[in-house]
């Protein structure tokens, strides 16, 4: 496995203003070597261990371009317009969460897909994509970064494939937890407390969280004593879940929960082999 420096990404920490990880900002290194695809592979394969984790798609290289790597870019998602961005940067790969191949699409390359897919191979930039084993990366990925900004360390794991996080973390209530996951994050979150306006104001010792769209975690969190439960998004049944549980839910947005892991890890990697990276972000609502 590929030895990396075990540090993290000082951008990675915290979304205050000016920070280059902000939104709408891009964060570059200097130009270096250039290295094979297939060295690149090894290395984000080395750290994130894809083999480990059941997924929604597939994990690693998703689409082959040129050869010889000096340039990455990293994003959260492999949209059209991260996509046009890493042509714009001159980048020889793109690394992100959200690949462009899921389970159960029906495999045609029209529409949207064409889009992307043609703008890939006519510049020959090589696309890879980690989903679950960015989130799970201990250092690096997206839980792990989430709790680095948000000032929590994870204690233990739960949950399917143990990718929930939970900490200590001493707040005087749920509605103080949102009040900071906003201000770290720079968007508003929607709290669901026990009991309205009265639970909010209950004191909290234990939170749990879980980037993304995984409000399906809410019962392995509740079930693991956590006060508050903060992830992406929110679906129906969760609503009835916290107001009968006692446990808050949070939901701070999938994107704006998703967006230090990526460029982190990619940034780690580059240092290591030399290359030159920068992470472009793509304003997402959600």
């Amino acid at each position: 496995m590929l030895s990396l420096r075990s540090r993290h990404c000082p951008s990675t920490q915290s979304a205050k203003p000016g920070c280059p990880c902000s939104r709408g900002q891009r964060r570059a290194t200097i130009p270096g070597m250039s290295i094979s695809r297939q060295q690149l592979l090894q290395a984000f394969d080395g750290l994130l261990q894809p083999e480990r984790f059941k997924d929604y798609g597939p994990n690693g290289l998703q689409v082959e371009g040129r050869a010889e790597i000096s340039r990455v870019v990293s994003g959260v998602t492999a949209s059209l317009a991260l996509i046009d961005a890493a042509i714009e940067a001159r980048a020889d790969a793109i690394f992100v969460h959200h690949g462009l191949f899921w389970r159960g699409q029906d495999g045609r390359v029209t529409g949207w897909m064409k889009q992307r897919l043609q703008r890939l191979l006519a510049h020959d930039i090589n696309l890879f994509a980690y989903h679950l084993p960015l989130d799970a990366h201990p250092l690096w990925g997206n839980n792990a970064q989430l709790g680095r900004v948000l000032g929590w360390a994870s204690e233990s794991q739960f949950g399917e494939q143990a990718l929930g996080c939970l900490a200590s973390a001493s707040y005087p209530s749920a509605q103080a937890v949102v009040d900071h996951v906003a201000q770290a994050l720079g968007r508003s979150a929607t709290l669901v407390a026990p009991g309205g306006a009265m639970g909010a104001q209950r004191p909290v010792a234990k939170v749990a969280w879980c980037t993304g769209g995984a409000q399906s975690y809410f019962e392995a969190a509740i079930a693991a004593g956590a006060d508050v439960f903060v992830t992406g998004e929110i679906s129906e049944p969760q609503a009835h879940l916290a107001r009968e549980t006692g446990v808050a839910f949070v939901a701070a947005g999938h994107h704006a929960t998703e967006r230090y892991g990526a460029p982190a890890l990619a940034a780690e990697v580059a240092r290591s082999l030399g290359l030159a990276h920068q992470f472009i972000e793509i304003d997402n609502p959600a």
